[in-house]
């Protein structure tokens, strides 16, 4: 049994570690992961006064300059209207806007941020809004999937062909793709080493030309206490260790899984991950700034507070995923 000194030791190390990484930790060169929020979302959430609030690009690039980043890739939520337990009218109507007032915003700060059009891949117009977004100047260069808001289930067959043709159509408009895998939480959807195998074995195959990107390190944050996304980037960990092929366009981004509360344990645990996928492949992303959810500044430094080398904070801080080149 640890001894008391011990214990104390452990629970005090990443308070400190998350206090001198405030000072010390090299500034990101890009968040990864970044939302804005149109007035017509806000409403359709009906999340009130306490709730998220609309975020403009300006609302973004302030806190980007707060924390000394240069570059964000916007990932639209249109994929919220099509969320299966919502009735919207006019949903395709409605995703085409929010996309568009998504690229609208960051067609203001073209330098600095780059959009994803968002989309529920399993919905009959899935295709027609990325050829759509392919043929935009501020929508092709990628594409955002939310499987739990879209309540996609790798392990049925009709969803994983619905997925194979937009992977295809991706890849063929050199699109790149970012995806919150983490199955519906709240519908006790089945996550673990089936899903993952899944994804890596039947999707990614077809990405050969463009980079995957896996948000929240497989899981949904805030916070790394997911058993079940330690479980799949366990899958993807290993895979990568071994060079699996089909981990060759594979990254992660860390938004919102780092914070200032994480157990020893668990920091230890992401530490073990990011090693095995390698720091190359782990993109620095923070979520959008909700009332329940950290500012870029204070998500890179819970990152940076993580027991990583400072030659591995400096890496991850470096990265640049390859749509933002």
């Amino acid at each position: 049994m640890p001894s008391l000194l011990h214990r104390l030791r452990l629970a005090f190390a990443l308070p400190l570690a998350f206090a001198a990484g405030v000072a010390m930790a090299a500034q990101p060169a890009a968040d990864h992961h970044q939302h804005l929020f149109s007035p017509g979302i806000i409403a359709l959430i009906d999340a009130g006064p306490t709730g998220p609030q609309p975020i403009s690009a300006e609302d973004l690039i302030g806190y980007l300059d707060t924390a000394g980043i240069r570059r964000a890739a916007v990932m639209s939520v249109a994929y919220m209207y099509g969320r299966p337990s919502r009735v919207v009218e006019d949903e395709y109507g409605k995703v085409k806007a929010e996309n568009d007032w998504t690229a609208s915003q960051v067609a203001k700060h073209p330098e600095r941020l780059r959009a994803f059009c968002g989309f529920n891949p399993l919905k009959d117009y899935a295709l027609a809004e990325l050829e759509r977004c392919a043929d935009h100047p501020h929508l092709r260069h990628g594409i955002k999937m939310h499987f739990g808001n879209s309540d996609v289930q790798l392990d049925k067959p009709e969803h994983i062909a619905k997925l194979k043709e937009v992977f295809r159509a991706a890849n063929r408009h050199r699109m790149a793709i970012a995806v919150h895998l983490r199955a519906s939480i709240s519908l006790k959807r089945p996550y673990g080493e089936a899903q993952a195998r899944a994804f890596l074995e039947q999707l990614m195959p077809l990405a050969t030309d463009i980079p995957v990107q896996v948000a929240h390190f497989a899981g949904a944050g805030p916070g790394y206490e997911d058993p079940p996304a330690n479980e799949v980037m366990r899958v993807f960990a290993e895979a990568a260790a071994k060079r699996d092929p089909n981990t060759r366009q594979l990254y992660f981004d860390v938004a919102s899984i780092a914070t200032p509360s994480i157990t020893p344990e668990h920091a230890r645990e992401m530490v073990r991950r990011i090693r095995q996928v390698g720091v190359d492949k782990v993109l620095f992303g923070s979520d959008a700034a909700t009332p329940t959810n950290m500012r870029p500044r204070e998500a890179w430094a819970a990152f940076a507070a993580l027991p990583l080398t400072k030659k591995e904070v400096e890496r991850v801080a470096a990265n640049v995923a390859p749509y933002l080149r």
